[in-house]
């Protein structure tokens, strides 16, 4: 099955996705890209109130609807006010250390559709000038971004038509290897957007139907919460496919699927995670099982909101997530064989 899944195409994909700035809130441009991918595959996107982008695969049965969820939304901020010095202070989109994105690059989205360079730095970035700048605690309160534009004062930053509520992407600083690695911000969760883009191009090449009804769901709000707080009614089984955390005390590696039995929102659904586990070791899918206690998903929405469905966890096992991360193409594909093999079968339990 590995071998049918085309990892060239879900290379590509990724890189596509990560190069598309996205941070929560303002997917708008992403979820255009999205729609455009699936239309070339041959399939119809549909959309939520808030955004949500739906492919309906009809299924050999249709006594269960398996929905499957991948977001595209990112970590971001947006500015907060506009300092008379010229720089702009930040909120955060998403929970990450201000360590994390010190000194990186950014961009600044207008309202207008314009587009600024700038860097976020804290406020006192010189240890030639500043006698506190290695123990300045980095905070919201002491971070700032500079804009590569003339500006000197709070008015020549509205003269560009800066706001507050504009929204700043980071630069992913995307690298693709040749030995498989790709390192860049936003691997959570656009590796597990590209691992769906496999499964629906495999479906198509190979003519597949599934044996129930299936329900993509690419989702535009998970770094807030809220991702799937809404899911179509019908969806009885739900599979969030999101980043699989590394690191102490966990199994998973960059090249592994990681399939989680349990994190902040308590266990996930027994039969489908054993289901899951059974799969990988059959078809000999590289693959971990891990504990998540600082981490929710998509699927911890829907539960959270309220849905009676039975809900697992899975994805590309990506190293320093919320910083600069990193995952190896063989997780991406690996989550892709996972899922291809799940559709196929009856559920148990």
């Amino acid at each position: 099955m590995k071998s049918k899944l085309d990892r060239a195409y879900m290379t590509q994909v990724l890189e596509m996705l990560l190069r598309t700035p996205s941070p929560t809130g303002y997917t708008h441009h992403i979820m255009q890209k999205v729609e455009l991918e699936v239309s070339k595959l041959g399939f119809e996107l549909s959309y939520t109130n808030k955004g949500c982008g739906i492919v309906t695969i009809p299924g050999a049965s249709s006594d269960r609807v398996i929905g499957i969820s991948a977001h595209v939304d990112t970590l971001g901020a947006m500015v907060r006010s506009i300092k008379e010095n010229g720089t702009l202070k930040i909120t955060s989109l998403g929970g990450f250390m201000m360590g994390a994105i010190e000194n990186e690059y950014v961009q600044i989205h207008t309202r207008d559709e314009r587009v600024y360079d700038g860097t976020i730095l804290t406020s006192r970035p010189s240890v030639h000038v500043y006698e506190d700048a290695r123990e300045y605690k980095r905070d919201e309160a002491n971070m700032e971004v500079r804009i590569d534009e003339l500006v000197n004062s709070k008015k020549d930053v509205q003269a560009l038509g800066i706001r507050v509520g504009d929204f700043i992407s980071f630069d992913p600083r995307v690298q693709v290897k040749e030995n498989g690695y790709v390192k860049s911000r936003h691997l959570d969760d656009k590796a597990s957007v590209a691992s769906l883009f496999g499964l629906l191009k495999w479906m198509k090449e190979q003519d597949i139907q599934p044996f129930y009804t299936i329900k993509l769901f690419f989702s535009n709000y998970e770094e807030v919460g809220h991702g799937s707080s809404f899911i179509p009614e019908d969806i009885t089984d739900f599979i969030a496919v999101d980043m699989g955390a590394l690191g102490d005390d966990l199994s998973g590696s960059e090249r592994d699927v990681s399939i989680c039995a349990k994190d902040s929102s308590g266990p996930y659904d027994y039969a489908m995670t054993s289901k899951m586990i059974e799969h990988a070791e059959k078809l000999e899918i590289g693959y971990a099982v891990d504990i998540y206690p600082r981490y929710g998903s998509d699927a911890s929405a829907a539960l959270r909101g309220g849905r009676d469905i039975r809900a697992a966890l899975i994805g590309p096992g990506v190293h320093a997530s919320h910083s600069m991360e990193r995952t190896h193409m063989d997780a991406v594909v690996n989550s892709a064989a996972l899922l291809a093999a799940y559709i196929q079968e009856p559920v148990q339990g």
